[in-house]
């Protein structure tokens, strides 16, 4: 019950427009797709989970697609690269 209490809380004081915004914004202008950390970091926040939810969210309503992938050093592990599908007009 706590748990979820919490995750409500921290859902609300989300901006998620705003966040997807910030992330169109960014793939709009990377030429090869980019990954949920290097987003991240462009946007100067500590981890990619400032981010990664929204890019979910992004790629079920068809806003963003994977296009491939890339190793990330951090966790050495195999991520998603995403780019912005070029129909879509908001």
């Amino acid at each position: 019950m706590i748990e979820q209490e919490t995750r409500i809380d921290s859902l609300h004081k989300v901006d998620r427009k705003r966040r997807c915004f910030q992330i169109r914004e960014i793939l709009k202008n990377s030429k090869y797709g980019m990954t949920a950390r290097e987003i991240s970091k462009v946007l100067k926040f500590p981890e990619r989970n400032y981010v990664a939810p929204r890019l979910t969210e992004m790629k079920s309503r068809g806003e963003v697609e994977v296009i491939g992938k890339d190793f990330d050093y951090e966790t050495c592990r195999w991520v998603a690269v995403y780019k912005l599908k070029e129909e879509v007009e908001i």
